[in-house]
């Protein structure tokens, strides 16, 4: 078992990442100020639509602008126990912050994201220094027993909200290091492992408890939990990177996306070749844009986005494609993948076909990462739990039960790959969906029904 205090021992310092810089700095206090006072409240505030957990953003802006940091916390936590990391890591261009009326009234929109990362940071760092908690588990133990599948961000938020409410839940992570992709492949510049570290403790405070180093189907069976726990729930996102398996991708200089940013954010052994200086990497979706950008950050020259689509087609947001562009990165469009040319074992080119002129030719490269998607391992979990033709576990709508009794699932492995917070969502409402099967009230709910 992993206690809290052992998770920083867990970490190595001397980690590439640590090499980035925030590429959003925390607000100061008179910048929060200034900006949650811009806030209009609006009514039926179409950022909390936007918002895939539903915080009450104008209220927690005006307890901000009010000096209310613990209650503005508050209000941001009983809706997405993750909002630590999701003030960082949300694309909130394209959820909260796009939908803001102030780009209809063509005025800078409201900052929700660096608002919600000031305003959170503030209330458990005062947590800290007090010992006053935000939320104190119930006082009556339920006797219900949950066992968690991974300990990604659909895990945690689920564990939260049931240890809050009396229940007793247990998280089983196959990795070392808990956090899921916040841990493994979140952009550094973004959001590093030591910060992800800090959420994960402050989650598991509340009564949840963590084995690491655990493999289910191999030091634990499935059946086993299914017995044993009152409740099963599955958060083991998607699987490794999906691979294209071009001819000449055997041997070194190809990697996986998600392969080589764990490699940058987690392995103190792991550095960049001196003479590394032209990477292309093979992809349309916010993986390959955050891994050439990360690359350009530490110094690449030359780095190619290449995409067998136009920009405009492609799965990645345009605003992190122009952040990449500042560092340098540049993309080539419809071209596909042929082949990888060595000479003497060493990658020389990437051989392509243009999809409009049907030529053939070769971009030089010292290396090929390929971002095209991750694999799925949920069938891995049980036989019993269904899954459609993308490999994604089926769940209810409305309960996020799967199609075995008492297990329920959420995160990556039933959506195939969305945002953090849709993942803390997913658990939210998994944890919810238990505690009333048990006839247990959650404080989080009002009368209403809502949040």
């Amino acid at each position: 078992m992993t206690e809290k205090q052992e998770l920083s021992t867990l970490l190595p310092s001397d980690r590439l990442e640590t090499q980035f810089s925030d590429a959003k700095p925390p607000y100061t206090d008179l910048e929060a100020v200034i900006e949650a006072n811009r806030c209009l409240n609006c009514y039926d505030a179409p950022c909390i639509s936007a918002c895939p957990t539903g915080i009450d953003i104008p209220i927690f802006i005006k307890k901000i602008a009010s000096g209310n940091i613990r209650g503005s916390a508050t209000t941001i936590f009983e809706a997405n126990m993750l909002g630590s990391s999701t003030a960082r890591v949300c694309p909130v261009e394209e959820l909260c912050v796009g939908a803001c009326v102030f780009n209809e009234l063509n005025h800078k929109p409201i900052q929700i994201g660096f608002l919600q990362r000031y305003v959170t940071e503030k209330a458990l760092e005062a947590e800290v220094r007090t010992g006053n908690r935000l939320f104190v588990p119930a006082d009556v133990e339920t006797g219900k027993k949950v066992a968690l599948i991974g300990a990604g961000p659909a895990s945690l938020a689920c564990a939260a909200y049931l240890a809050l409410e009396g229940v007793s839940p247990v998280i089983y992570e196959k990795d070392e290091l808990p956090g899921g992709l916040n841990t493994t492949a979140v952009a550094p510049y973004k959001f590093q492992t030591d910060d992800c570290m800090k959420e994960v403790e402050w989650i598991l405070q509340h009564g949840v408890r963590l084995h690491t180093g655990v493999k289910i189907g191999k030091d634990v069976e499935f059946r086993q939990l299914v017995q044993e726990y009152d409740a099963v729930f599955i958060g083991i996102g998607f699987g490794k990177d999906g691979r294209l398996k071009l001819p000449g991708s055997d041997g070194s200089g190809v990697w996986g996306a998600l392969e080589l940013i764990r490699e940058i954010k987690n392995n103190p052994n792991f550095s960049l070749p001196v003479n590394l200086n032209s990477v292309l990497v093979i992809g349309g979706g916010n993986t390959a844009i955050d891994v050439a950008r990360e690359l350009a950050m530490l110094g690449i020259p030359n780095v190619n986005i290449v995409y067998r689509r136009t920009r405009s087609e492609m799965p990645g947001y345009q605003h992190e494609l122009e952040g990449a562009s500042k560092y340098g990165v540049r993309m080539m469009e419809n071209v596909v993948p042929i082949s990888i040319v060595r000479d003497g074992g060493v990658i020389r080119s990437l051989k392509v076909k243009s999809n409009q002129s049907g030529e053939v030719f070769e971009l030089s490269c010292d290396w090929v990462v390929e971002a095209i998607g991750q694999e799925s391992h949920a069938i891995a979990v049980s036989p019993d739990i269904a899954v459609d033709e993308m490999g994604r576990v089926i769940v209810d709508s409305g309960t996020y039960m799967t199609t075995h009794p008492n297990v329920y699932a959420g995160g990556d492995c039933i959506n195939g790959g969305k945002e953090v917070v849709n993942a803390a969502a997913d658990g939210r409402e998994a944890a919810f969906a238990m505690l009333r099967s048990w006839g247990i009230k959650s404080r989080f709910i009002k009368d209403d029904g809502k949040i």
